[in-house]
């Protein structure tokens, strides 16, 4: 288990998104938000301008870069040591993006979804996650299946990894996500959080991706998204102490304080 942690608060300057969706329609709302989650403690902000929840439909490069460009730049400007991540799977968008300011790429398709966006990694030397999803978020829910979900995770993480590596991108400059809710039903989802050792087991750093997720809502029966902040604290305090490091959360100061009680406790055997 690793004994650092971060927060990447999340936001969505999107319509659509499955939990806060629409709340945040202006650049200025966006960042403010943003710079709320900062002082909440994030270290990372992930902008995005796309929903991946399942079903969305995908956005055009220019209405995704009109979402998200102003909220970088301007979040670059007002928290300059802080980093900012674009959510995309788009190379153009991606580009704009670390123009802007951002300095970190979290591509849900692991660069599958446009293969050039490895290199664009490597010449840029910036930070990078890559995801497991199954199918695309069109498809991902619709009957997800595996033989060994844990087993297939890890080689699909590995063997995207060797891709990133193979184009020019450091080690150091990958993390990766199983891909918590995106094409997993619930028995997936609790296989993997209960294995997250075996991915930290790949040698980079996991980030985890479960804030407010339906399988939550599906256990402890909250219908609504923002009432499972309880239950989203406990899954991450799980993932930590089986080695996840990156907490990517809607909900910062409840998160911060769980990882802080756990590190701390966990501290007290050596761990």
């Amino acid at each position: 288990m690793s004994a650092e942690w971060k927060v990447m608060g999340v936001c969505n300057a999107t319509p659509d998104s499955f939990s806060d969706g629409g709340l945040l329609p202006t650049a200025d709302a966006a960042v403010a938000h943003s710079l709320g989650l900062i002082e909440q403690g994030a270290t990372i902000i992930d902008v995005g301008g796309e929903s991946t929840r399942p079903g969305a439909e995908p956005v055009d490069q220019a209405e995704e870069l009109s979402r998200v460009i102003p909220v970088i730049e301007a979040l670059a400007a007002a928290a300059p040591g802080v980093q900012i991540s674009i959510d995309t799977m788009k190379v153009t968008v991606a580009t704009a993006a670390l123009e802007a300011g951002a300095s970190y790429i979290n591509d849900v398709s692991a660069f599958r979804h446009e293969p050039e966006m490895a290199q664009l990694v490597a010449e840029a030397g910036c930070d990078c996650c890559l995801m497991h999803m199954l199918g695309s978020p069109q498809t991902m829910q619709e009957s997800p299946q595996y033989d060994d979900v844990v087993a297939e995770v890890c080689a699909f993480l590995s063997a995207r990894a060797e891709v990133a590596l193979a184009a020019g991108v450091r080690r150091e400059q990958i993390a990766v996500d199983p891909g918590i809710g995106f094409g997993k039903t619930l028995e997936h989802n609790l296989d993997l959080l209960a294995n997250l050792d075996v991915v930290a087991a790949l040698g980079y750093p996991v980030v985890i991706g479960l804030s407010r997720k339906r399988f939550l809502g599906d256990l402890t029966g909250t219908e609504r998204p923002d009432q499972r902040v309880a239950a989203t604290v406990a899954a991450n305090v799980l993932a930590f102490e089986r080695g996840a490091s990156l907490f990517r959360v809607h909900d910062v100061r409840a998160t911060v304080d769980g990882l802080k009680l756990a590190s701390a406790t966990l501290a007290r055997d050596g761990r």
